[in-house]
């Protein structure tokens, strides 16, 4: 079975980050953001970030170039998933995750407010991996529990009006509504 975690670095302070980390049994963390940097929270900063993980034990990789969610130009999550780039990294997670506790890293505190989660743990998710999400406040929630958060929130069940009548059309829906907030938002 493919495992792989997520987490957000959030405002906390590396050492709050560490632990959730190891409580999390997290041994590499795969940062995936486009600019590994945070004015706001130095400690983030790729190189800064990669010192402290390294003296707890932990490895990092980052993964931004091909993993990040920084659409341009009008396109869209569902173009950046399907770049050769991009399917390239999550072969790369999944054949790592054979060997390592492997956890995707980016800004956001909520996973659905990332694209960590509706861009690249969807996608693992739809290849048959077993996502968790490592929460904030030290729970986690398995990914299929965010799917359905995410189903409910938007409606949910199909009516006369949704086209796609299947769950994975409605959450395909749900993925590209959610985008679409996060671009507003």
């Amino acid at each position: 079975m493919t495992m792989i975690k997520t987490i957000g670095h959030s405002n906390h302070p590396i050492e709050r980050f560490l632990d959730l980390l190891r409580a999390g049994g997290v041994e590499t963390v795969v940062d995936v953001r486009s600019t590994p940097y945070s004015r706001r929270w130095p400690q983030f900063g790729r190189e800064r970030l990669a010192q402290s993980l390294s003296a707890a034990g932990l490895l990092y990789r980052w993964e931004g170039a091909a993993l990040g969610g920084k659409p341009h130009d009008g396109t869209s999550y569902d173009d950046l998933a399907a770049r050769p780039a991009f399917a390239q990294a999550i072969d790369r997670l999944v054949a790592g995750a054979a060997d390592t506790v492997s956890c995707l890293m980016c800004a956001e505190k909520e996973p659905l407010d990332c694209h960590r989660t509706v861009l690249v743990a969807r996608r693992l998710a739809e290849r048959g991996a077993t996502v968790e999400h490592l929460l904030a406040d030290g729970r986690r929630k398995p990914h299929a529990v965010l799917e359905e958060e995410l189903l409910a929130a938007s409606g949910g069940a199909p009516d006369l009006f949704t086209t796609a009548a299947s769950r994975a059309g409605r959450l395909a829906d749900a993925y590209r509504a959610r985008e679409r907030a996060m671009k507003r938002g």
